[in-house]
C-alpha cells in the first residue's frame, strides 16, 4: 500500500500543491548543521521532494544528494530558489536503489522516511555513512491549532492510508525494529505562520494519502468543504494565523545482520 500511494508524487496536481506545505522553521537548519562532524560534509537527503530541506543544507555544507522517486518533484525543486546550486546534485531513483556517492556525513529524511522499505533502506544507509554520521528525521507541521481535533476527523475519514493513526512515531518504531540506535531529538522554536484557508485547504493535496488523484471529483469537492468549514470560524479576511513546529530526532542506522 505504501508503494502504491507513493506514486502520487509524480501526479502534477500534487506537485502543484507541494508550495502550500508549511516551510521548514530556520532553527532545523541549525541543527542539522551541528549533527554534521566528520569531513567532507557531504549530505544524503532522502525522498528529497522539492528540495525543501536540501535547498537550504546546500548554502551550508560542501555537497548534498537529493534524491527522489519523482521527476516531476526534482524538476520543480531545481526552479525553486537555491535549486541551482552547484553543490546540490538531483537524482532520480529510489533511495533504497539509487547511485549513491557517498560517504555521508548526515543522511536526512523529511516526511518520506515512512514511506520506504526500512529493513532495507537503513542497512544500506550504514553502508553510505561516515563513522560519526546520524540519520535525522524532521517531522514538522503546524502546532496545535484550535481546529486541529476537527480537520484531523475529516482526513481520517478520506485518507487513502489504511493504517493511518496521528499517534505513530517513526523514530520509536525503527529503533523498536532495531533499525536505528536514536541518539537525540530537539525541537524547535515556534515559528508564526500565516495562509489562505484556500492555500491552507490545497496543501492536503499535496500528501499521498489525499491526493486528489485518489478522489472522485465529488469527494475532493466535499473534503474541501470540510476543512475550510473547520477552520473558517479561526479565519480573519480569508486569512489562517498558525504557528510551525518541528521535531528533528537522529540515530545510527543498523548495519545489516
Amino acid at each position: 500500500m505504501r508503494s502504491e500511494l507513493n506514486a502520487a508524487f509524480g501526479d502534477p496536481d500534487v506537485v502543484e500543491a507541494y508550495q502550500y506545505r508549511p516551510p521548514y522553521p530556520p532553527a532545523v537548519f541549525d541543527v542539522l548543521d551541528e549533527l554534521i562532524t566528520d569531513q567532507p560534509r557531504h549530505v544524503l537527503d532522502i525522498g528529497a521532494g522539492d528540495g525543501g530541506l536540501a535547498r537550504p543544507l546546500a548554502e551550508r555544507v560542501d555537497r548534498v544528494d537529493a534524491v527522489d522517486v519523482s521527476a516531476a518533484m526534482l524538476a520543480a525543486g531545481a526552479r525553486l530558489p537555491g535549486g541551482d546550486q552547484p553543490n546540490l546534485r538531483w537524482i532520480l531513483g529510489s533511495a533504497e536503489t539509487a547511485e549513491l556517492a557517498g560517504p555521508y556525513a548526515l543522511v536526512t529524511a523529511g516526511a518520506s522516511l515512512h514511506w520506504m522499505d526500512w529493513k532495507q533502506l537503513l542497512p544500506r544507509l550504514a553502508t553510505v555513512a561516515t563513522e560519526h554520521a546520524f540519520v535525522a528525521i524532521v517531522e514538522h507541521g503546524v502546532e496545535a491549532a484550535p481546529w486541529q481535533d476537527s480537520v484531523r476527523e475529516v482526513i481520517i475519514r478520506h485518507s487513502r492510508s489504511r493504517d493511518f493513526d496521528p499517534n505513530f512515531s517513526l523514530p520509536d518504531e525503527l529503533s523498536a525494529l532495531g533499525l536505528l540506535e536514536l541518539s537525540g531529538s530537539a525541537t524547535s522554536p515556534e515559528m508564526p505562520f500565516r495562509q489562505s484557508v484556500a492555500s491552507y485547504v490545497e496543501q492536503f493535496h499535496s500528501t499521498a494519502s489525499l491526493a486528489r488523484l485518489w478522489m472522485p471529483e465529488d469527494e475532493s469537492a466535499a473534503f474541501d468543504r470540510a476543512i475550510e468549514q473547520a477552520v473558517g470560524p479561526y479565519a480573519t479576511d480569508g486569512m489562517l494565523e498558525m504557528t510551525v513546529v518541528a521535531t528533528i530526532t537522529w540515530g545510527r542506522p543498523a548495519a545489516a545482520a
